[in-house]
Protein backbone atom coordinates (compact mmCIF):
# COMPACT_ATOMS: atom_id res chain seq x y z
CA UNK A 1 0.00 0.00 0.00
CA UNK A 2 1.83 3.16 -1.28
CA UNK A 3 2.37 5.60 1.71
CA UNK A 4 0.31 8.47 0.55
CA UNK A 5 -2.76 6.27 0.67
CA UNK A 6 -1.91 5.23 4.52
CA UNK A 7 -1.92 9.05 5.32
CA UNK A 8 -5.27 9.59 3.62
CA UNK A 9 -6.28 6.29 5.72
CA UNK A 10 -5.32 7.87 8.90
CA UNK A 11 -6.48 11.44 8.42
CA UNK A 12 -9.89 9.82 7.58
CA UNK A 13 -9.84 7.58 10.91
CA UNK A 14 -9.85 4.27 9.45
CA UNK A 15 -6.61 3.34 11.03
CA UNK A 16 -5.55 5.14 14.70
CA UNK A 17 -2.35 4.06 14.93
CA UNK A 18 -0.19 6.91 13.35
CA UNK A 19 2.98 4.20 14.04
CA UNK A 20 0.91 1.51 11.65
CA UNK A 21 1.41 4.43 8.85
CA UNK A 22 4.95 5.22 8.75
CA UNK A 23 5.88 1.78 8.88
CA UNK A 24 4.42 0.68 5.49
CA UNK A 25 6.22 3.05 3.90
CA UNK A 26 9.44 2.29 5.64
CA UNK A 27 9.20 -1.37 4.70
CA UNK A 28 8.61 -0.76 1.10
CA UNK A 29 12.38 0.97 1.10
CA UNK A 30 13.86 -2.86 3.00
CA UNK A 31 15.12 -3.56 -0.59
CA UNK A 32 17.33 -1.05 -0.18
CA UNK A 33 18.28 -0.92 3.42
CA UNK A 34 17.63 3.13 3.47
CA UNK A 35 15.30 3.43 6.30
CA UNK A 36 14.82 0.36 8.69
CA UNK A 37 11.49 0.45 10.57
CA UNK A 38 12.90 1.24 13.88
CA UNK A 39 14.47 4.30 12.50
CA UNK A 40 11.41 5.73 11.32
CA UNK A 41 9.73 8.48 14.30
CA UNK A 42 6.99 10.47 14.10
CA UNK A 43 6.53 13.59 16.39
CA UNK A 44 3.79 13.77 18.82
CA UNK A 45 2.27 16.70 16.43
CA UNK A 46 2.41 16.28 12.88
CA UNK A 47 4.56 19.36 11.27
CA UNK A 48 3.25 20.84 8.05
CA UNK A 49 5.36 21.99 5.10
CA UNK A 50 5.54 23.52 1.36
CA UNK A 51 7.13 21.74 -1.21
CA UNK A 52 8.93 24.56 -3.59
CA UNK A 53 10.60 23.88 -6.87
CA UNK A 54 8.42 20.32 -5.62
CA UNK A 55 9.52 18.56 -9.28
CA UNK A 56 8.63 14.92 -8.56
CA UNK A 57 8.43 15.12 -5.18
CA UNK A 58 11.93 13.66 -3.63
CA UNK A 59 11.51 16.20 -0.72
CA UNK A 60 7.61 14.80 -0.36
CA UNK A 61 8.26 11.15 0.00
CA UNK A 62 10.80 11.28 3.23
CA UNK A 63 9.15 14.40 4.58
CA UNK A 64 5.60 12.25 4.74
CA UNK A 65 7.45 9.47 6.08
CA UNK A 66 8.41 11.31 8.83
CA UNK A 67 5.18 12.53 9.57
CA UNK A 68 4.69 15.47 7.21
CA UNK A 69 1.53 17.19 6.26
CA UNK A 70 2.07 18.94 2.59
CA UNK A 71 -0.26 22.10 2.39
CA UNK A 72 0.87 23.31 -1.26
CA UNK A 73 3.25 22.62 -3.73
CA UNK A 74 4.92 25.15 -6.18
CA UNK A 75 6.20 24.09 -9.94
CA UNK A 76 5.68 25.04 -13.25
CA UNK A 77 6.96 22.31 -15.10
CA UNK A 78 3.95 20.47 -16.59
CA UNK A 79 5.51 16.85 -16.89
CA UNK A 80 6.65 17.02 -13.56
CA UNK A 81 3.67 18.00 -12.21
CA UNK A 82 1.91 15.44 -13.96
CA UNK A 83 4.17 12.87 -12.43
CA UNK A 84 3.59 14.75 -8.46
CA UNK A 85 0.11 14.55 -8.82
CA UNK A 86 -0.22 11.03 -10.12
CA UNK A 87 1.88 9.91 -7.01
CA UNK A 88 0.60 12.46 -4.57
CA UNK A 89 -2.68 14.27 -5.18
CA UNK A 90 -5.04 11.82 -7.18
CA UNK A 91 -5.57 9.11 -4.31
CA UNK A 92 -8.59 11.14 -3.18
CA UNK A 93 -9.85 14.75 -2.38
CA UNK A 94 -6.95 16.36 -0.72
CA UNK A 95 -7.05 19.54 0.43
CA UNK A 96 -3.57 21.08 -0.58
CA UNK A 97 -3.19 23.85 -2.51
CA UNK A 98 -1.50 23.92 -5.79
CA UNK A 99 0.76 27.49 -5.58
CA UNK A 100 2.00 27.58 -9.35
CA UNK A 101 4.92 30.10 -10.17
CA UNK A 102 6.81 30.39 -7.04
CA UNK A 103 7.42 34.36 -8.38
CA UNK A 104 3.97 35.03 -7.99
CA UNK A 105 3.82 33.68 -4.24
CA UNK A 106 4.13 36.03 -1.12
CA UNK A 107 2.36 35.21 2.25
CA UNK A 108 0.20 32.42 2.42
CA UNK A 109 -3.00 31.66 3.62
CA UNK A 110 -1.63 29.23 6.33
CA UNK A 111 1.02 28.66 9.01
CA UNK A 112 4.02 26.37 7.86
CA UNK A 113 6.60 24.57 10.12
CA UNK A 114 9.01 23.61 6.71
CA UNK A 115 9.83 25.48 3.95
CA UNK A 116 11.67 22.62 1.38
CA UNK A 117 13.08 22.91 -1.85
CA UNK A 118 15.48 22.03 -4.54
CA UNK A 119 15.68 25.77 -5.69
CA UNK A 120 16.88 25.30 -9.96
CA UNK A 121 20.73 24.34 -10.06
CA UNK A 122 21.64 25.13 -13.74
CA UNK A 123 23.02 28.49 -12.57
CA UNK A 124 25.77 26.92 -10.78
CA UNK A 125 27.10 23.91 -13.39
CA UNK A 126 28.88 23.55 -15.94
CA UNK A 127 25.91 22.48 -18.42
CA UNK A 128 24.33 25.89 -16.97
CA UNK A 129 26.95 27.78 -18.30
CA UNK A 130 28.51 28.78 -14.48
CA UNK A 131 25.97 32.61 -14.87
CA UNK A 132 25.06 32.58 -11.24
CA UNK A 133 22.63 35.39 -10.18
CA UNK A 134 23.18 36.70 -13.50
CA UNK A 135 20.56 33.46 -15.11
CA UNK A 136 17.44 33.91 -14.37
CA UNK A 137 16.99 31.21 -12.49
CA UNK A 138 19.79 31.80 -10.52
CA UNK A 139 17.70 34.89 -9.50
CA UNK A 140 14.78 33.18 -8.39
CA UNK A 141 16.32 32.65 -5.07
CA UNK A 142 15.22 36.37 -4.62
CA UNK A 143 11.76 34.76 -4.34
CA UNK A 144 12.86 32.30 -1.74
CA UNK A 145 13.99 35.05 0.42
CA UNK A 146 10.50 37.15 -0.10
CA UNK A 147 8.84 33.36 0.91
CA UNK A 148 10.87 33.05 4.03
CA UNK A 149 10.48 36.69 5.16
CA UNK A 150 7.02 36.22 4.71
CA UNK A 151 5.85 33.23 5.97
CA UNK A 152 8.54 32.88 8.96
CA UNK A 153 8.40 28.80 9.04
CA UNK A 154 9.95 26.92 12.19
CA UNK A 155 12.60 26.04 9.52
CA UNK A 156 13.57 25.77 5.72
CA UNK A 157 15.98 23.29 3.66
CA UNK A 158 17.24 23.89 0.33
CA UNK A 159 19.19 21.97 -2.17
CA UNK A 160 21.57 22.66 -4.61
CA UNK A 161 24.63 21.78 -7.06
CA UNK A 162 28.18 21.27 -5.18
CA UNK A 163 29.05 23.88 -8.08
CA UNK A 164 27.67 26.80 -5.51
CA UNK A 165 30.18 26.35 -3.22
CA UNK A 166 33.19 26.82 -5.63
CA UNK A 167 35.98 29.40 -5.00
CA UNK A 168 34.09 31.55 -8.24
CA UNK A 169 30.61 31.23 -6.71
CA UNK A 170 31.22 32.55 -3.67
CA UNK A 171 30.09 35.37 -3.63
CA UNK A 172 26.78 34.25 -4.33
CA UNK A 173 26.90 31.92 -1.89
CA UNK A 174 27.82 34.26 0.64
CA UNK A 175 24.71 36.71 -1.14
CA UNK A 176 22.20 33.70 -0.09
CA UNK A 177 23.57 32.84 3.27
CA UNK A 178 23.42 36.38 4.16
CA UNK A 179 19.90 37.09 3.49
CA UNK A 180 18.39 33.69 4.47
CA UNK A 181 20.46 35.00 7.97
CA UNK A 182 18.39 38.57 7.53
CA UNK A 183 15.33 37.14 6.80
CA UNK A 184 15.26 35.88 11.00
CA UNK A 185 17.20 32.66 10.56
CA UNK A 186 20.17 30.39 11.79
CA UNK A 187 21.47 29.56 8.76
CA UNK A 188 24.02 26.49 8.11
CA UNK A 189 25.09 24.41 5.14
CA UNK A 190 27.07 21.57 4.62
CA UNK A 191 27.54 19.59 1.01
CA UNK A 192 26.46 15.44 1.54
CA UNK A 193 26.67 13.19 -0.88
CA UNK A 194 23.97 10.81 -1.65
CA UNK A 195 26.56 7.68 -1.02
CA UNK A 196 27.32 8.02 2.28
CA UNK A 197 23.13 7.90 2.95
CA UNK A 198 22.68 4.59 1.48
CA UNK A 199 22.44 5.04 -2.12
CA UNK A 200 25.55 3.32 -5.07
CA UNK A 201 25.50 6.60 -6.92
CA UNK A 202 28.42 9.68 -6.08
CA UNK A 203 26.26 12.46 -5.93
CA UNK A 204 27.22 15.55 -4.26
CA UNK A 205 24.48 18.42 -3.05
CA UNK A 206 25.04 21.60 -0.70
CA UNK A 207 22.13 21.54 1.78
CA UNK A 208 21.10 25.10 2.67
CA UNK A 209 19.30 24.71 6.47
CA UNK A 210 17.96 27.43 8.66
CA UNK A 211 16.18 27.70 12.18
CA UNK A 212 14.16 30.62 13.20
CA UNK A 213 16.57 32.54 15.55
CA UNK A 214 13.76 32.87 18.00
CA UNK A 215 13.45 29.19 18.58
CA UNK A 216 15.20 27.89 21.92
CA UNK A 217 17.63 25.02 20.08
CA UNK A 218 17.57 27.56 17.05
CA UNK A 219 22.13 27.01 17.14
CA UNK A 220 21.76 22.84 18.13
CA UNK A 221 21.12 21.84 14.63
CA UNK A 222 24.29 19.44 13.00
CA UNK A 223 24.30 17.53 9.97
CA UNK A 224 23.43 14.16 9.79
CA UNK A 225 26.78 11.91 9.94
CA UNK A 226 27.04 8.65 7.00
CA UNK A 227 25.40 5.78 7.44
CA UNK A 228 27.48 2.61 8.33
CA UNK A 229 25.87 0.27 5.42
CA UNK A 230 26.82 1.02 1.51
CA UNK A 231 24.99 -0.83 -0.90
CA UNK A 232 27.03 -1.71 -4.34
CA UNK A 233 25.41 -1.41 -7.82
CA UNK A 234 24.13 -4.86 -7.65
CA UNK A 235 21.94 -4.26 -4.94
CA UNK A 236 20.11 -1.82 -6.72
CA UNK A 237 20.29 -2.48 -10.55
CA UNK A 238 18.18 -5.34 -11.59
CA UNK A 239 19.90 -8.25 -14.06
CA UNK A 240 23.25 -7.68 -12.98
CA UNK A 241 25.65 -10.56 -11.27
CA UNK A 242 26.54 -10.31 -7.32
CA UNK A 243 29.68 -11.17 -7.22
CA UNK A 244 32.19 -10.82 -3.73
CA UNK A 245 35.65 -10.50 -5.82
CA UNK A 246 38.30 -9.54 -2.91
CA UNK A 247 40.64 -7.15 -4.38
CA UNK A 248 44.21 -7.40 -4.35
CA UNK A 249 46.50 -4.36 -3.41
CA UNK A 250 49.36 -3.06 -6.07
CA UNK A 251 52.04 -0.21 -5.14
CA UNK A 252 51.61 2.93 -6.93
CA UNK A 253 54.44 2.17 -9.34
CA UNK A 254 52.46 -0.96 -11.07
CA UNK A 255 49.49 1.13 -11.12
CA UNK A 256 50.31 4.33 -12.40
CA UNK A 257 52.78 5.57 -15.22
CA UNK A 258 56.69 6.31 -13.65
CA UNK A 259 55.05 5.83 -10.32
CA UNK A 260 53.37 9.08 -9.76
CA UNK A 261 49.71 9.28 -8.84
CA UNK A 262 47.59 11.91 -10.70
CA UNK A 263 46.23 14.24 -8.55
CA UNK A 264 42.75 13.92 -10.16
CA UNK A 265 42.06 11.00 -9.21
CA UNK A 266 37.85 10.54 -7.54
CA UNK A 267 36.69 9.29 -4.04
CA UNK A 268 36.44 5.95 -5.56
CA UNK A 269 39.34 5.33 -7.30
CA UNK A 270 41.66 4.20 -4.77
CA UNK A 271 45.36 4.69 -4.93
CA UNK A 272 46.46 0.94 -4.42
CA UNK A 273 43.41 -1.03 -5.90
CA UNK A 274 42.01 -1.06 -10.23
CA UNK A 275 38.90 0.89 -11.15
CA UNK A 276 35.35 -0.66 -10.59
CA UNK A 277 34.69 1.14 -13.67
CA UNK A 278 36.08 1.42 -17.51
CA UNK A 279 36.34 5.02 -18.84
CA UNK A 280 36.32 5.33 -22.45
CA UNK A 281 38.13 8.27 -23.53
CA UNK A 282 41.59 9.16 -25.76
CA UNK A 283 42.78 11.65 -23.74
CA UNK A 284 43.32 9.94 -20.48
CA UNK A 285 45.50 6.87 -19.65
CA UNK A 286 45.24 3.92 -17.25
CA UNK A 287 44.57 0.11 -16.79
CA UNK A 288 40.90 1.21 -16.60
CA UNK A 289 41.35 3.89 -19.86
CA UNK A 290 39.77 2.33 -22.92
CA UNK A 291 41.05 3.58 -26.12
CA UNK A 292 39.51 3.65 -29.50
CA UNK A 293 43.11 1.86 -30.79
CA UNK A 294 42.06 -0.77 -28.01
CA UNK A 295 38.52 -1.93 -29.80
CA UNK A 296 39.94 -1.76 -33.57
CA UNK A 297 42.28 -3.14 -35.29
CA UNK A 298 45.91 -1.51 -35.05
CA UNK A 299 49.71 -2.22 -35.08
CA UNK A 300 51.94 -2.13 -32.06
CA UNK A 301 53.38 0.47 -33.96
CA UNK A 302 50.01 2.71 -34.70
CA UNK A 303 48.93 2.28 -30.51
CA UNK A 304 53.19 3.56 -29.43
CA UNK A 305 52.42 7.03 -31.96
CA UNK A 306 49.17 7.07 -30.26
CA UNK A 307 50.34 6.81 -26.65
CA UNK A 308 52.77 9.08 -27.20
CA UNK A 309 50.46 12.16 -28.83
CA UNK A 310 48.70 10.64 -25.30
CA UNK A 311 51.53 11.71 -23.13
CA UNK A 312 53.04 14.91 -24.48
CA UNK A 313 49.45 16.64 -25.70
CA UNK A 314 48.84 18.34 -22.54
CA UNK A 315 52.50 19.96 -22.06
CA UNK A 316 52.72 23.79 -21.99
CA UNK A 317 56.12 23.74 -24.69
CA UNK A 318 53.23 23.01 -27.14
CA UNK A 319 50.44 25.58 -26.13
CA UNK A 320 48.63 26.51 -22.93
CA UNK A 321 45.41 24.54 -23.66
CA UNK A 322 44.54 21.65 -21.48
CA UNK A 323 44.98 19.48 -24.58
CA UNK A 324 46.56 20.97 -27.71
CA UNK A 325 46.63 19.81 -31.07
CA UNK A 326 50.42 18.84 -32.28
CA UNK A 327 52.00 19.45 -35.94
CA UNK A 328 53.58 17.62 -37.62
CA UNK A 329 57.18 18.37 -37.15
CA UNK A 330 56.68 17.79 -33.28
CA UNK A 331 55.26 14.64 -33.96
CA UNK A 332 58.11 13.61 -35.46
CA UNK A 333 60.64 14.91 -33.17
CA UNK A 334 59.26 12.95 -30.44
CA UNK A 335 58.65 9.36 -32.73
CA UNK A 336 61.46 8.20 -34.32
CA UNK A 337 61.12 7.99 -38.12
CA UNK A 338 57.57 8.81 -38.38
CA UNK A 339 56.30 9.16 -41.92
CA UNK A 340 53.21 11.09 -42.89
CA UNK A 341 51.28 8.15 -43.97
CA UNK A 342 51.71 6.88 -41.00
CA UNK A 343 49.30 10.01 -39.69
CA UNK A 344 47.19 10.02 -42.67
CA UNK A 345 46.65 6.05 -41.70
CA UNK A 346 45.50 6.79 -37.84
CA UNK A 347 43.18 9.42 -39.77
CA UNK A 348 41.69 7.19 -41.99
CA UNK A 349 40.57 4.46 -39.07
CA UNK A 350 38.81 7.93 -37.24
CA UNK A 351 41.68 7.97 -34.18
CA UNK A 352 43.08 11.47 -35.22
CA UNK A 353 42.07 14.24 -37.07
CA UNK A 354 44.12 17.58 -38.35
CA UNK A 355 43.12 21.19 -36.81
CA UNK A 356 43.82 23.38 -39.97
CA UNK A 357 47.26 25.36 -39.09
CA UNK A 358 47.20 23.80 -35.67
CA UNK A 359 48.17 20.27 -36.02
CA UNK A 360 46.75 16.65 -35.25
CA UNK A 361 44.23 15.81 -31.95
CA UNK A 362 42.25 12.34 -30.97
CA UNK A 363 38.60 12.60 -32.30
CA UNK A 364 37.66 10.85 -29.43
CA UNK A 365 38.35 14.16 -27.21
CA UNK A 366 35.79 14.50 -24.45
CA UNK A 367 35.16 12.36 -21.72
CA UNK A 368 31.41 12.96 -21.73
CA UNK A 369 30.90 11.72 -25.20
CA UNK A 370 33.17 8.85 -24.90
CA UNK A 371 33.87 6.47 -27.39
CA UNK A 372 31.22 4.83 -30.04
CA UNK A 373 28.59 6.02 -27.65
CA UNK A 374 30.34 4.88 -24.46
CA UNK A 375 31.45 6.68 -21.52
CA UNK A 376 32.00 4.97 -18.74
CA UNK A 377 30.78 1.02 -17.67
CA UNK A 378 30.79 0.36 -14.35
CA UNK A 379 31.36 -3.44 -13.04
CA UNK A 380 27.98 -4.59 -10.89
CA UNK A 381 30.52 -4.87 -7.69
CA UNK A 382 31.16 -1.08 -8.16
CA UNK A 383 30.26 1.07 -5.13
CA UNK A 384 28.78 4.11 -6.46
CA UNK A 385 27.69 5.07 -10.25
CA UNK A 386 28.55 8.91 -11.20
CA UNK A 387 26.12 11.67 -11.00
CA UNK A 388 22.95 11.07 -12.58
CA UNK A 389 21.95 14.42 -14.08
CA UNK A 390 18.76 15.59 -16.15
CA UNK A 391 20.57 15.56 -19.66
CA UNK A 392 21.61 12.37 -19.37
CA UNK A 393 24.70 10.64 -19.33
CA UNK A 394 26.59 7.61 -21.67
CA UNK A 395 26.73 5.50 -18.38
CA UNK A 396 26.26 1.63 -18.84
CA UNK A 397 26.61 -1.27 -16.39
CA UNK A 398 28.30 -4.37 -17.00
CA UNK A 399 25.91 -7.41 -16.60
CA UNK A 400 28.57 -9.61 -15.21
CA UNK A 401 31.22 -9.20 -12.89
CA UNK A 402 35.49 -9.71 -13.99
CA UNK A 403 38.17 -10.87 -11.41
CA UNK A 404 41.84 -9.87 -12.77
CA UNK A 405 44.83 -10.62 -10.36
CA UNK A 406 47.46 -8.46 -12.92
CA UNK A 407 46.50 -5.21 -13.95
CA UNK A 408 48.18 -5.41 -17.95
CA UNK A 409 45.15 -8.45 -18.13
CA UNK A 410 42.52 -6.36 -16.57
CA UNK A 411 41.83 -4.57 -19.40
CA UNK A 412 42.17 -7.02 -22.10
CA UNK A 413 39.50 -9.35 -19.85
CA UNK A 414 37.37 -6.63 -19.44
CA UNK A 415 37.49 -5.98 -23.59
CA UNK A 416 36.96 -9.59 -24.16
CA UNK A 417 34.15 -10.53 -21.65
CA UNK A 418 32.39 -7.85 -21.11
CA UNK A 419 33.06 -5.39 -24.47
CA UNK A 420 33.05 -7.44 -27.17
CA UNK A 421 30.72 -9.67 -25.89
CA UNK A 422 28.03 -6.67 -24.99
CA UNK A 423 27.66 -7.90 -21.61
CA UNK A 424 26.83 -4.34 -20.41
CA UNK A 425 23.26 -2.28 -20.42
CA UNK A 426 22.29 1.12 -20.46
CA UNK A 427 20.44 2.92 -17.30
CA UNK A 428 16.90 2.57 -17.18
CA UNK A 429 14.46 5.08 -15.99
CA UNK A 430 14.04 2.59 -13.34
CA UNK A 431 17.24 2.03 -12.64
CA UNK A 432 17.65 5.81 -12.11
CA UNK A 433 14.82 5.49 -9.78
CA UNK A 434 16.38 2.98 -7.12
CA UNK A 435 19.62 4.85 -7.50
CA UNK A 436 18.20 7.74 -6.24
CA UNK A 437 16.18 6.13 -3.43
CA UNK A 438 12.89 6.14 -4.70
CA UNK A 439 10.17 3.70 -3.11
CA UNK A 440 9.16 0.81 -5.92
CA UNK A 441 5.71 1.64 -5.90
CA UNK A 442 6.39 5.21 -7.68
CA UNK A 443 4.71 6.14 -10.40
CA UNK A 444 7.16 7.25 -13.08
CA UNK A 445 6.50 9.38 -16.47
CA UNK A 446 5.45 7.23 -19.56
CA UNK A 447 8.57 8.41 -21.56
CA UNK A 448 11.64 6.84 -20.92
CA UNK A 449 13.59 10.08 -21.70
CA UNK A 450 11.25 12.42 -19.38
CA UNK A 451 11.57 10.12 -16.61
CA UNK A 452 15.40 10.24 -16.68
CA UNK A 453 15.46 14.10 -16.79
CA UNK A 454 12.97 13.81 -14.26
CA UNK A 455 14.92 11.46 -11.56
CA UNK A 456 18.21 13.22 -12.80
CA UNK A 457 16.78 16.53 -11.21
CA UNK A 458 15.45 15.00 -8.12
CA UNK A 459 16.94 14.87 -4.75
CA UNK A 460 18.03 11.84 -2.87
CA UNK A 461 15.43 10.58 -0.98
CA UNK A 462 17.47 8.92 1.86
CA UNK A 463 19.47 12.04 2.11
CA UNK A 464 16.52 14.22 2.87
CA UNK A 465 15.12 11.82 4.97
CA UNK A 466 18.31 11.73 7.68
CA UNK A 467 18.41 15.62 7.16
CA UNK A 468 14.89 16.32 7.91
CA UNK A 469 15.18 13.39 10.66
CA UNK A 470 17.82 15.86 12.67
CA UNK A 471 16.05 19.34 11.76
CA UNK A 472 13.25 17.90 13.55
CA UNK A 473 14.12 16.49 16.65
CA UNK A 474 15.63 19.81 17.52
CA UNK A 475 12.65 21.87 16.27
CA UNK A 476 9.81 19.15 17.88
CA UNK A 477 11.70 17.67 20.42
CA UNK A 478 14.76 18.97 21.51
Amino acid sequence: MPAQICYLIYESGMIKNKHMVTSVYAQQLELFQLFESANVISFQSKFTFIDLFAGIGGFRIPLQELGGICLGYSEIDKEAIKVYQNNFIRYANVEEAYLGDITNLNKLPFEIDLLVGGVPCQPWSIAGKLQGLDDPRGKLWIDVFRVVKANQPKAFIFENVKGLTEPRNRKSLEYILNNLTACGYVVKYQVLNSYDFGLPQDRDRIFIVGIRNNLEKCWAFTFPNSLDKQLKLYDVIAGIQHSNFAKKKFPPEILFFDGKIPGSRGRFQKIDELNDFFTFADIRDGHTTIHSWDLIETTLREKFICQTILRNRRKKIYGLKDGNPLEFEVLQALIPSLQMEEINTLVAKEILRLIESKGYEFINSKISSGINGISKIFLPHAEAIGTLTATGTRDFVATISIECKEPEAYKQTFIQEIYVKKNYKPLTAKDYARLQGFPETFKIAESESTAKHQFGNAVSVPVVYHLAKALLKIIFIG
